[in-house]
Parts: structure tokens; sequence; C-alpha cells
């Protein structure tokens, strides 16, 4: 009996919302008196023994080429054969595009009970129950998962990453490789230091900066707080900026620590991808923007002569010049 952890990766890399699956991963494990283990598909650049300082005891890699572009079919085969092969009875995701293409499928293959949007660890004191965001993160849902074998996928930015001491043992795993039907004919990679779905800080705005041409003061905003940039869907629409940049019901939901909202009214659509932020910041000229009611802290000013101000003051408390 195991916890498999799917350590998801992009350009060889670890993502951060692996980390976090396999921080969450070890501590259910840890729960059910069992080991972590994980599993990785494609060429990997990171070192992944290292991964054992975040709790996973082994970690077992199909390293064939095939399985270097994402194909949710052939994934899902290739994790229920590790399933199988490491006897695992719960299998942790993080909730992201891939997650969510997965798990779904593996659910049905391994006929397992399947828990989307966790935001906790299960409470093991009577049965297995996870809490879970139900109604666009309005509210919580506690769900009961019976059959044997269980599936997790867990919000991005939803538990701390835990890191400690120790390594992992890295073993090949020799499963079958379907042909997909999948074919990559290019790839086109956003640009950007900080990728939106991972970011812990994002700066994002809308139809309040009036055009394009008014979006250095939110990319110098973000840059000088390490963040990722977003926008609203009106901006979107109007080609002001790329949709990969899109959050709100309709684009991409996230959850950073930190959401600043520069010039957007508060949409209920806006709000339904944002409203799992930790902490939300909205500048806006309007007292009445619906935002506000959402807004951990508020400022209400012309972006224009509050925005600049606010970068200034964040570069001399951090003693950039």
């Amino acid at each position: 009996m195991s916890v498999l952890i799917f350590i998801d990766t992009a350009d060889g890399h670890v993502k951060k919302a692996s980390l976090e699956a396999i921080s969450y991963g070890a501590k259910v494990a840890e729960q059910l008196g069992t080991v972590a283990e994980g599993v990785v598909l494609g060429s990997v650049s990171d070192d992944l023994t290292s991964l054992g300082k975040y709790g996973v005891k082994k970690i077992h890699h199909v390293a064939k080429d095939a399985l270097n572009h994402f194909d949710a079919q052939v994934f899902t085969k290739v994790i229920a054969e590790a399933a199988t092969a490491t006897n695992a009875k719960v299998i942790v995701f993080s909730n992201n595009l891939g997650g969510k293409a997965i798990a779904p499928r593996l659910s049905v293959r391994l006929k397992a009970g399947l828990v989307s949007g966790a935001v906790a660890l299960p409470d093991t004191s009577n049965g297995f129950v996870v809490k879970k965001n139900v109604f666009s993160g309005k509210a919580f849902a506690n769900i009961a998962v019976s059959t044997d074998i269980k599936i997790i996928a867990l919000n991005p930015n939803a538990y701390q990453v835990i890191a400690g001491e120790g390594t992992a043992e890295v073993v090949a795993l020799n499963a079958a490789v379907d042909t997909g039907k999948v074919k990559v004919t290019a790839v086109n990679k956003t640009s950007g230091e900080v990728v939106l779905t991972e970011a812990e800080v994002v700066v994002s705005a809308g139809r309040g900066l009036k055009g394009p041409e008014n979006w250095g003061m939110v990319e110098e905003l973000a840059k000088t707080l390490h963040a990722a940039t977003a926008c609203s869907r009106p901006v979107a629409d109007a080609h002001w900026r790329p949709h990969n940049e899109h959050v709100g019901q309709t684009g991409f939901a996230i959850a950073p620590n930190l959401y600043i909202a520069i010039g957007i009214s508060g949409a209920i659509q806006h709000l339904a991808g944002v409203n799992r932020s930790k902490v939300i910041v909205v500048i806006n000229k309007d007292p009445e923007a619906p935002f506000f009611k959402a807004a951990d802290y508020g400022i209400v000013g012309d972006a224009f002569e509050v925005v600049p101000k606010f970068t200034e003051a964040i570069k001399k408390l951090k003693g950039v010049a």
C-alpha cells in the first residue's frame, strides 16, 4: 500500500504545484501509516532524488521520449500501471490543467472515487473525508470517499510546500506507452518571468487603464514584486493583452498569496477566477466598484497616480534603485 503522487513537469523541470502535491501526499501517507511514492513521465533535467526532502521516498520514472508531449489518454494508462505496481490506495494530483485532464480518466479506469479541488488534508478520524471548493470558491463541501482507491486533485496554492531533509530513490518503471492520438505540430510558449497559474503574487489590470500603451506601469509593479501579470476579460477581448493573461470564470482560475487588481470593477465572472486569493488589494477610482466588497485592502484613487507611487514605495522598502 502506498500514496502515489503524479509529479508534473514542464520543459524538464518539476512544477511548483507538484512540490505542493508531494508535500500534501507525504502528509496523507503519514496519516495512513504508509509511504509516499511519486511517478514522473518523460525526460527530466532536475535532480529527482532531491525531491525526497519534500517527503517522497521513491520515484518511479518512465523516461520515454513519447511522454515528452502531454497526451491525457496516454498519461492516464501509464499512471494506472504505476498505481498497480505500487499498490497505491491514494493517488494525488495537482488540480492544474494536466491533473484536470488525467484524474477523471484515471478515476474511471481504476473505479476510484475522485475529489477535485481539494483544499485541506483528508479527515481520517472516521472514514476518509476531503474538503473541497464548490460554487466557484464561494463555499466548501466535505466529501466522503468510500472506494478502495481514492484520487485527490489538490488546488494549486492550497497547501504549503514543506521542505525537510532526505533523498528519494529513483527507479525506472518499464511501463507500456501507447502511440498518442494527439499530434503536436507546433509549440508556442508564452513570455514572462513568472508563470501565471503558479505565481504567488499577481498584478492584474482592467479597462481602467484606458489602453494597452499604459501597461508599462503594471509591468513595472509586477517586476518589482516578482509577480505575474494578468488582466480582465474585456482587456483580452480588446487585444490589449494576450488571452493567456485572462483570469476569471472564462479564463484562468488562480489562487495566489497576493492579488492586486488595478482598474477592474470586479464583475462576478472575474471574482469567480480570483476569489481563492489569500489577500486581495483593489485600486480603483470608483468607491462603489463591486471589487471593494471582496477586497482585503482597497485604495480609492486614480491608478495613474497611485500605481507609480505604490511601485516607488515598494522599491524603497526593498532597497531597489
